[in-house]
């Protein structure tokens, strides 16, 4: 099954990035590329408005606040791909750095060869986890 991932490393305690970050609705307060997030399902499903307008429906599969980190899986999307499971967790290195990583595996859709899919999700994770490193200036 095809995998993408991307780790960063951020110059701030893991608390600090995971009050940023671990809310399941909260990737317009980090994430450019996504405009509005309406949290549905008692806040386990997040409705989600690209830069562009395309629409993303993502649904939590797990949540655990004490390890920073939740997994979930992609309902709609105008991406590629099938069955998609992705996780954003965060780890303190020091009590003044945090090491982030974003992955995710999937199926690619009919088309789509392995290796697309995987630039794709290498670049969204990439990208995001810049971002989310710009929200705390060294």
């Amino acid at each position: 099954m095809p995998k993408a991932s991307a780790v960063i490393e951020i110059p701030v305690s893991a608390d600090q990035v995971w009050q940023l970050v671990g809310g399941f609705n909260s990737l317009p307060d980090w994430l450019p590329l996504i405009a509005k997030s309406e949290p549905l399902d008692g806040g386990r499903v997040r409705h989600l408005q690209t830069a562009d307008g395309s629409v993303v429906v993502e649904r939590m599969q797990t949540f655990d606040n004490v390890g920073r980190t939740y997994s979930y899986t992609i309902e709609e999307s105008p991406f590629p791909v099938t069955a998609y499971l992705a996780t954003l967790q965060v780890e303190a290195l020091t009590e003044s750095s945090a090491k982030v990583t974003w992955s995710g595996v999937f199926t690619p859709a009919p088309g789509t060869t392995d290796e697309a899919a995987e630039a794709l999700f290498t670049g969204v994770y990439s990208g995001g986890l810049e971002a989310l490193r710009a929200n705390f200036p060294a």
